[in-house]
């Protein structure tokens, strides 16, 4: 594997990561505020809401420019979400941009493996890659879990910044402006990732052109036999992960996911 890999893989590692921590994170924000029941579980619809509103664009948008750009910018759009997050923007919108995101984010990371590798190592490439996700998707939970925790985030609280007032007061605060540092981490192994010296392919003018294409392509995909498989099971996984997580997150939280509480509201 050249080098450039194992650069991409830091980058989604550490991505990956905060984003499972900011969903402990954002549950815990709005459970703090004394948000209706039904809005931890809007959380993950709404980090998946760009995946199905742009799907026919940030597949272009990827190929318009370098890759390592494209991730790079996708983690600043991320940074942007936690900061909303963490000054006052509801949480369900906020994590909504953090998903804008992660949308533009997951084609350049899978596309740049075919620029970066020869086709003989893609396959491995993409274990290598899906087995990163998924540790990073256990981890990242197990890490919000901690910094939402009380003996976590008693000492985060305590960490103050002479003649600076951050207004960081609680727990999931906290965390949120932990886990920015890691997208930053993030976005910097995005610039070491080399150019693979593939010439881009600008959108078209009128974006409304690439819905076709996107209709054409979708569909070949389901007409292919082993093209069936790949994205039944895949939808399938993603649906039941979806279920599982809004099924068991609304109701009362792990003992590693208390803390202090300061009131904030957000009315249905």
């Amino acid at each position: 594997m050249k080098r450039g890999f194992y650069t991409i893989m830091a980058a989604q590692f550490f991505s990956s990561l905060a984003d499972n921590a900011l969903f402990v994170a954002a549950v815990e924000l709005l459970k703090t505020s004394g948000a209706p029941k039904w809005q931890p579980a809007a959380l993950v619809p709404m980090f998946a809401l760009f995946y199905v509103v742009l799907a026919p664009f940030v597949g272009a948008f990827a190929d318009a420019q370098p890759k390592g750009k494209v991730m790079f910018v996708s983690n600043a759009v991320k940074v942007i979400g936690c900061l909303m997050m963490l000054f006052g923007t509801h949480p369900l919108l906020a994590y909504a941009i953090v998903g804008l995101g992660a949308a533009a984010y997951s084609p350049a990371k899978y596309g740049i493996l075919t620029e970066l590798l020869p086709s003989s190592q893609l396959v491995k490439a993409n274990g290598w890659i899906e087995g990163l996700t998924i540790a990073s998707i256990i981890l990242g939970v197990l890490l919000g879990g901690q910094l939402v925790g009380h003996a976590v985030s008693s000492q985060l609280l305590a960490f103050d910044i002479p003649l600076i007032s951050t207004s960081i007061d609680t727990a999931p605060e906290a965390a949120i402006s932990v886990l920015i540092f890691l997208y930053m981490i993030a976005a910097w192994f995005n610039t070491r990732i080399p150019s693979t010296g593939v010439d881009m392919r600008p959108m078209p003018r009128n974006k409304l052109e690439l819905l076709p294409d996107f209709w054409n392509c979708n569909s070949a995909l389901w007409r292919d036999k082993l093209g069936q498989i790949s994205l039944a099971t895949t939808t399938l996984s993603g649906v039941y992960q979806a279920t599982c997580v809004t099924s068991c997150w609304p109701g009362a939280p792990p003992r590693w996911v208390t803390a202090p509480r300061k009131p904030r509201r957000w009315s249905a």
